[in-house]
């Protein structure tokens, strides 16, 4: 990326950041869901390690790793999502593209508010399972570097797809930023492994990023193992939903300037 390109997608991010620092309540909304995720499910663990004991405590840890770590696809997919969305409801979207931004540069900037809302987000939620339950997401070693980036990754895919989506069919599809990860959680392996799902869906649960993850999440907490395997599936099927999903998004882009969506989407 050269300088101008760079200038550019920072224009973007700072533009978003500026909404953040004039508004202590979008502060707050980004750390609200994690933190009280977090907390539900650690009553939840505390209660289960009380009552049953060690089996239960192993339990235990794998319940709140799976909801940090899934935090981490959700805000990850979110972030990106909304802050596109920001544009559309500010009526911003056709202003940008006058200037010389390339889609790819909204899309890098997309990605690093991303990162950003996801930080903001989750690092105070892992704060909390380290002060009130003794958990440390951190103590699976530096494999959990590659279960977030896996995940982080899946996120930015699925809210290509989404911004794809909005971009054809305008106000009709924002929800779907909300909601369409959420339906992915059944065949993810948050909380379960891939073997207690029915015979015919678990090659669908294996074809989800997702699914590798929380399994070789499960076999660190687990055996304290790192399962190479998984990991490297997780970023193989992350390579080709960004690239698919990409030219998705890119198409449809084409397509809405084409129409002239670009300045009435929304509407």
């Amino acid at each position: 990326m050269n300088r101008a390109a760079f200038r550019r997608v920072w224009g973007i991010i700072y533009r978003h950041l500026a909404l953040y620092r004039r508004s202590w309540p979008r502060v707050v909304e980004l750390m609200y869901w994690p933190v009280l995720q977090m907390v539900v499910w650690g009553f939840v663990t505390s209660y289960l390690a009380g009552v049953q004991g060690n089996t239960a405590s192993v339990a235990a840890g794998v319940l709140l790793g799976g909801v940090l770590l899934w935090e981490v696809a959700l805000r990850s997919q979110m972030g990106f999502s909304l802050s596109f969305l920001e544009e559309i409801w500010s009526r911003n979207l056709g202003h940008v593209f006058v200037s010389p931004l390339r889609p790819r540069e909204l899309v890098a900037a997309l990605m690093g508010m991303s990162i950003i809302r996801v930080l903001v987000g989750v690092l105070p939620a892992m704060l909390l399972a380290w002060l009130l339950y003794s958990f440390g997401i951190l103590t699976m070693g530096p494999v959990v570097v590659g279960f977030f980036a896996a995940l982080l990754v899946m996120g930015w895919a699925v809210a290509l797809g989404v911004t794809a989506l909005i971009l054809r069919y305008g106000a009709g599809a924002e929800a779907l930023a909300w909601s369409i990860l959420f339906g992915l959680t059944p065949f993810s392996a948050v909380f379960y492994p891939v073997a207690i799902l029915p015979g015919w869906l678990q090659p669908v649960a294996l074809a989800l990023p997702s699914a590798h993850v929380f399994e070789g999440m499960r076999a660190a907490l687990r055996d304290g193992t790192v399962e190479t395997g998984h990991l490297l599936a997780a970023f193989a099927l992350d390579a080709a939903w960004l690239a698919l999903m990409g030219y998705v998004f890119l198409r449809q882009f084409e397509s809405a300037r084409v129409r002239g969506a670009l300045l009435n989407i929304g509407e």
